[in-house]
């Protein structure tokens, strides 16, 4: 496999934090995602007046390389213009499990070209993962 490019994903995060649609917690997302095909994709949050209809970075970006076809990923970068760095929520790391290796890169940038780097398996230790459901032994069945 080749290098990831955290460059050109920092841009197209950056790119989507833009647009981010963030009224009520002034908290800009972008998330952007390196495919196994090479391809990047990129979301922004969504929020919604009545906060349970909001919709985070990752998993927008997600959502839109399935859209594509997408099924396996490499990387995935978060950039917000915030101080803190930050990584994916909870429900995130969950979404992100389904797709990505325990292995696999996740990355949290800033405005200030700061830079902190996790795999997936350090956020989110023992997933639930389509692995649990396709070994498990049904009950009843």
């Amino acid at each position: 496999m080749s290098e990831i490019n955290w460059a050109g994903l920092q841009q197209a995060a950056q790119q989507a934090a833009a647009q981010a649609y963030a009224p009520y917690s002034k908290f800009p997302v972008g998330v952007a995602v390196l495919a196994e095909s090479g391809k990047i994709y990129s979301g922004c949050n969504v929020e919604n007046a009545s906060y349970g209809g909001t919709v985070c970075a990752e998993r927008n970006a997600i959502a839109a390389a399935v859209v594509a076809g997408e099924r396996k990923f490499r990387a995935l970068l978060v950039y917000t213009p915030q101080q803190l760095l930050t990584p994916p929520c909870g429900i995130c790391r969950q979404v992100i499990a389904e797709f990505f290796t325990p292995d696999a890169p996740v990355a949290s940038c800033n405005h200030l070209q700061q830079q902190q780097q996790w795999t997936l398996g350090e956020l989110l230790p023992a997933a639930f993962t389509p692995t649990y459901l396709a070994n498990s032994t049904k009950v009843g069945a």
